[in-house]
């Protein structure tokens, strides 16, 4: 951490500062101190003999030390050794045997001694042996031969190498030999088999050796096993072996097991403590034994206990000495069980409890080094100083030795050495080096300064300062320019200087102080402190189920400080993801296309920045339809049954819920798959029932969530037995086609139905009413039979029983049948009608004897027709048929005032019947339907004249018309109700002393002698006698368009209401047509003809008003009808009302015309005389001669919608513009 500018305050360095707080204070190396050693090779060091020797021992010191080495406890002159040498500035030794030399020459034990004016450290003594990887040797292997179910050792007995060998057994090809609870190597390498089988026959069971340091495998002769089976065995005891030549000479018979190893029943096992405890039984046995283990008075730790080796090893590590014990393996199969008891003691190696620490005192300090150490036996504690034991070297009043413990006194500079503990017993030794070093030195600090930390809210802060002095300095801590002392009820100070915020919080940032402070000065530094805002995953991955070949995506958003920049990476189970096209990051999201069942498992998001990371995971799981079964068996063959089993696929992670068998007849329908039956998915075999002479294949489907698997393989055919038919024919049915015939049909039985071959019919019929026997014929490979000869409709029995080879069906069920109808032979009489109103007539008359009808009774048909004199020959007959044997029957919608003609026939299934006598019968009036038409012409200031046509149905004869009408004021509200009487003979009627320019409305409708027909209505105006000096107006048009939206205003002035319309269009389209419309010629020559006519108007108005009196427009255009002046008629509009072929509105309705949607010259009688000043005429712009062109006439409802105020032909006209 020293030297870094900005590093985190937390998560690592926690372990670094508090490791820290618990070692020796550090010796700034620009200071006097003694050697320490810093790296040296192991105490057992095993050489590669192929490779030069490095034997390592590397040391710290000022002044710096100097390296001197022993060899087997003596001085080892290295200068007098040309192969050897010693790395500059170190003391490692490198030992050059490459080039010549050899590795044996340089074993032996070496020791590394560190020296300078300050004292002297030595290494552990470092034991240099080569590795050896010896061959096996020599031996020659009999092969062995034994019986099926003995008991078999296979020894490997590997060469002793250095260190030891890791031993397998493999085959001439380099194939590892399977191994099992049966079949297993114990830790010693041989190869056990608790039993042999004959599969354990081969001539290549071989013994591998791997050195692992010199990488070797050495391997031994092969050996050849033969395992004979019972025939074999008859066989070769027939050729004159003894019985005794066989290995072992043991039963194969069953057997209880035995333990191959260990021996006796007894055994003892001795482990160092923190090594690996390894336990081992194998037994043999018949059936194959299996193992169990216990620990007597007690448990085994489930922490640290492991079973290898198919349960034959126990291991348990880091073992301790409250594992000692006795530990029981058991044995046991169907015939037995054995045990055997290990007494497990558990001893230690030398370990340390305190190792001692580095002193740094100040001249006349007191101090202690600690040597404690454990271990079974109890080791020794023996010390030295500067190498040499303390019992040798000078006294030191400032110095004494109290067994595992030194306690100085007062001491002086040249109280400075380095002691050495060695705490041993008989499994090791432990060698510790620790100076005193004494010094007088002001403190420093050694943190860098301003170094900034950086750490997470909530979490813990570290603040470092390292620091030296001698005396050891005090240490405290300001935060903030003035701030007082840190104390230790908020935070933690460490002994090594380290300042601790347990929960740091975003007030705990700014710069803290440390100061150092002795007897010799003080020093302090400033450290900066930032408090992040922590990672989070504001979003996780969520559980997914997918079925295979999808895609699926995983969503991680994460929230960071602004200040941090976060790395995701997506892990697929704890590794990274699969390097495929199939995998993409994007953005927030891990995306997985065409999903398979490897890419099943956990999916985690890891976010990191360089203070905290955060992770958060989900479960992909791949499901799809089931594979498909297999391994389908029959089994337990009926001739009506067969038990089938199968082995279920795999259910692709979604579990199976049934299973469906289905079966093809390779006999009737080879080819065609049938259901046979449905069973749960936890079945895996079911009883089939089967019919007889059927060739069965079955199949299986498995179906789970997602859906149906593929179908297995067929299974084997099973043929089953022919027996009779179990069922008959069904929709055994006699119907005659002709008068004399019988025709008998059924539903045939399907080849699976036959139960054999020769399928048949044995079809039976007689007379019901009669005495008839049975006849009877038998037919095949037919669904119909046909009886000839019989008399018309007669009942018959029939019945059809099913034969084959075999036998008979059951006796079948008897079927009433028919034999062919005829057309009926009588008409139904006594027909009369009842009138029951002007349009429905009740129909009754008599039955037709059953006899007669010759058949099934269908019904009786009624054929009515309207009397017509004009057209006599075509006459409209209308039909009703009443099903069933009723006897009588309505006709409805019969025409009032009529005459009509009917008669009834009856109806079998043959046909109609003849026809019974005409009957004929009158309908009454009724009330008339509503006048055809009613049209309003003439109208004036104070008479509107009515025309229409009578109704196109009077439904009688017409006695009067009945006229109502009723003014509609400007709110569209319905005055007082006139009700007129009207000869039947008129169709035109004048009102008169109405009000002007009043709408009115009229109601028209006709009477019968059976009363009031419907009615017509129509709207109709008187005309107006003031002139309108103010027609509506739109100004202050604006539109502003937005890009999907065009906000439009405008300010109207004029009568309400009114309804507006907007013509809107695409740029280019609608905006360039009105355009261009404005500009074409024709329109322009209209404008001016229309001009034109006003202006002459208005000369003829002037020279009329000069003469005094009124000019009528009426007249003048009665006189002259002058076609200039006539009105401007369009299709289906008028000159008043603008429209295109896009059908764009206008932007206000006309005003309504006379019902047949034409303009009359006779609609005004307003003068254009009254149009000069000061004369009180009647001329109105919104209703005198422009008025004609402005308008279209609109059907209203009584109570009306709209304004009754014709729209200024002014406006009209601005529209075009």
């Amino acid at each position: 951490m020293l030297g870094n500018s900005r590093v985190p305050a937390g998560g690592v360095a926690v372990v670094l500062f508090l490791c820290r707080a618990m070692s020796a204070l550090e010796v700034p190396l620009d200071l006097v101190q003694p050697p320490t050693i810093t790296q040296q090779s192991p105490k057992d060091y095993i050489i590669d003999p192929r490779e030069n020797i490095v034997i390592q021992c590397e040391a710290k010191g000022k002044p710096p030390p100097s390296f001197s080495w022993t060899r087997n406890g003596t001085h080892f002159d290295i200068d007098k050794d040309p192969l050897v040498s010693m790395k500059a500035g170190s003391g490692t030794l490198i030992i050059n045997i490459m080039s010549e030399g050899k590795a044996e020459s340089y074993e032996g034990v070496y020791q590394c001694t560190a020296r300078n004016e300050r004292g002297a450290a030595i290494s552990n003594n470092i034991v240099v042996r080569p590795s050896r990887s010896p061959l096996w040797t020599k031996e020659k292997l009999e092969p062995i031969t034994l019986r099926n179910g003995q008991s078999l050792v296979l020894p490997c007995r590997p060469p002793i190498g250095l260190p030891p060998a890791i031993i397998f057994w493999m085959d001439n090809s380099f194939q590892r030999l399977p191994q099992s609870e049966r079949v297993s190597q114990g830790l010693n390498g041989d190869l056990y088999f608790s039993n042999v089988l004959p599969e354990d026959t081969r001539e290549d069971y071989i013994c591998y050796a791997r050195f692992n340091h010199t990488q070797t495998i050495q391997q031994k002769q092969p050996i050849s096993v033969k395992v004979l089976s019972v025939d074999e065995l008859n066989d070769t005891i027939a050729a004159n072996l003894s019985d005794t030549e066989f290995y072992g000479a043991k039963s194969s018979r069953e057997r209880p097991p035995t333990f191959l190893t260990p021996e006796g029943s007894k055994s003892t096992k001795e482990e160092l403590r923190g090594n690996v405890l390894s336990l081992e039984c194998i037994a043999e046995g018949l059936p194959t034994p299996i193992i169990y283990w216990i620990k007597e008075d007690g448990i085994l730790p489930p922490s640290r206990t492991f079973y290898r080796n198919f349960k034959k090893t126990l291991q348990i590590t880091q073992v301790s000495e409250a594992d000692s014990g006795n530990y029981q393996c058991i044995a046991k199969n169907t015939l037995g069980t054995i045990h055997h008891t290990i007494s497990v003691t558990v001893k230690a190696a030398p370990y340390w409890i305190m190792a001692p620490q580095n002193l740094v005192l100040s001249p006349g300090e007191n101090g202690t080094l600690i040597c404690s150490a454990n271990g079974d036996p109890k080791p020794r504690i023996n010390w030295l100083m500067n190498g040499v034991p303390i019992e040798i070297t000078p006294d030191d009043p400032s110095r004494k030795i109290d067994g595992d413990t030194i306690i100085f006194s007062n001491v002086q500079e040249r109280s400075s050495a380095v002691y050495q503990c060695n705490a041993s017993n008989e499994y090791g030794y432990l060698l510790a080096n620790a100076f005193v070093n004494v010094l007088a030195e002001p403190p420093r600090i050694l943190t860098p300064e301003n170094t900034l930390y950086q750490v997470i809210a909530n979490r813990p802060a570290l603040l470092d300062c390292a620091f030296f002095g001698s005396p050891l300095p005090t240490i405290e801590w300001f935060k903030g320019a003035k701030g007082s002392a840190l104390h230790e009820d908020i935070y933690v100070l460490h002994e090594n200087g380290t300042l601790e915020i347990p929960v740091a919080q975003k007030d705990s940032a700014g710069t803290y102080t440390c100061v150092a402070r002795n007897k010799l000065g003080m020093a302090k530094n400033e450290v900066h402190l930032e408090v992040k805002d922590p990672t989070r995953i504001i979003k996780q991955p969520e559980y997914a189920v997918v079925q295979r070949g999808s895609t699926v995506s995983f969503e991680c958003k994460v929230k960071h400080d602004h200040t941090l920049v976060p790395t995701v990476t997506w892990l697929k189970d704890n590794n990274e993801l699969p390097n495929d096209e199939r995998f993409s990051v994007d953005g927030d999201q891990l995306v997985v296309t065409d999903v398979g069942d490897h890419d099943s498992g956990t999916y985690t998001c890891v976010a990191n920045t360089t203070l905290d990371m955060v992770s958060a995971s989900a479960v992909l799981s791949v499901v799809d339809v089931p594979n498909p079964p297999f391994d389908l068996e029959l089994t337990d063959q009926q001739d009506k049954s067969v038990q089938l089993s199968w082995t279920p696929g795999d259910d692709n992670n979604s579990p199976i819920t049934k299973f469906i068998i289905e079966y093809e007849d390779a006999i009737h329908e080879a080819g065609l798959w049938h259901h046979q039956a449905e069973v749960s998915g936890t079945q895996t075999t079911t009883e089939l029932k089967l019919s007889p002479f059927v060739n069965y294949s079955f199949r299986v489907l498995a179906v789970n969530s997602i859906g149906r698997s593929l179908p297995s393989e067929a299974s084997e055919q099973y043929l089953t037995k022919a027996a009779e038919p179990d069922n008959n024919p069904t929709a055994v049915e006699g119907l005659g086609s002709e008068p004399d015939n019988l025709v008998i049909t059924w539903k045939p039985l399907s080849g699976f139905e036959s139960n054999g071959p020769g399928l048949q019919y044995k079809v039976s019929w007689r007379q019901k009413d009669g005495d008839d026997e049975w006849t009877s014929v038998v037919v095949a490979n037919v669904s119909k039979y046909i009886v000839s000869g019989t008399p018309t409709f007669v009942p018959y029995l029939i019945k059809v029983q099913a034969l084959n080879d075999v036998g008979f069906a059951p006796e079948p069920a008897v079927v009433l049948g028919h034999s062919g109808e005829d057309l009926p032979m009588v008409a139904p009489g006594n027909v009369h009608v009842n009138v029951v109103n002007s349009t429905l007539a009740e129909v009754h008359w008599d039955p037709v004897p059953l006899k007669s009808i010759r058949g099934h009774l269908q019904g009786y048909r009624i054929y009515y027709w309207k009397a017509s004199q004009r057209n006599r020959r075509h006459l409209e007959k209308k039909i009703l048929t009443f099903q069933g044997s009723k006897t009588h029957g309505m006709l409805p919608g019969l025409e009032p005032f009529s005459h009509y003609t009917l008669n009834v026939r009856v109806v079998n299934g043959k046909g109609e019947g003849p026809a019974s006598p005409d009957r004929v019968f009158h309908t009454p009036e009724g009330v008339p339907s509503a006048p055809s038409s009613l049209k309003i012409v003439n109208p004036t200031l104070d008479s509107l004249t009515l025309e229409w046509d009578p109704p196109s149905h009077p439904n009688g004869i017409l006695t009067e018309y009945t006229l109502k009408y009723q003014p509609i004021n400007s709110t569209h509200e319905l005055g007082p109700l006139v009700d007129l009487k009207i000869p039947a003979n008129k169709t035109r009627w004048t009102l008169k002393n109405l009000n002007f320019s009043t709408r009115y409305k009229f109601y028209l409708s006709a009477h019968t002698a059976a009363g009031l027909g419907s009615q017509i209505t129509e709207e109709a105006v008187t005309t107006v006698d003031e002139v309108q000096t103010l027609g509506p107006r739109i100004s202050n048009f604006t539109a502003a368009a937005a890009e999907t939206h065009a906000s439009i205003s405008w300010d109207y002035e004029g009568p309400e209401p009114v309804t507006f319309y907007v013509e809107f269009g695409v740029a280019g389209t609608m905006a360039s047509r009105q355009v261009d419309i404005a500009t074409q010629g024709w329109f322009i020559g209209l404008m001016c003809a229309v001009a034109l006519l006003i202006l002459i108007l208005l000369i003829v108005c002037f020279i009329r008003r000069n003469k005094g009196g009124k000019y009528p427009v009426k007249e003048k255009e009665d006189a002259h009808a002058d076609p200039e002046i006539q009105p401007m008629k369009e299709d289906d509009g008028t000159f008043g009302e603008y429209s295109d072929a896009e059908d764009h509105k206008p932007l206000k309705k006309g005003s309504r015309t006379p019902s047949d949607r034409t303009v009359k010259k006779e609609d005004s009688d307003d003068s254009l005389v009254d149009y000069g000043e000061g004369v009180n005429g009647q001329f109105n712009e919104d209703g005198s001669f422009i008025g004609q062109y402005s308008g279209k006439k609109e059907k209203e409802p009584a109570e009306g919608n709209e304004s009754s105020e014709a729209p200024s032909p002014v406006n009209a006209m601005n529209s075009f513009v």
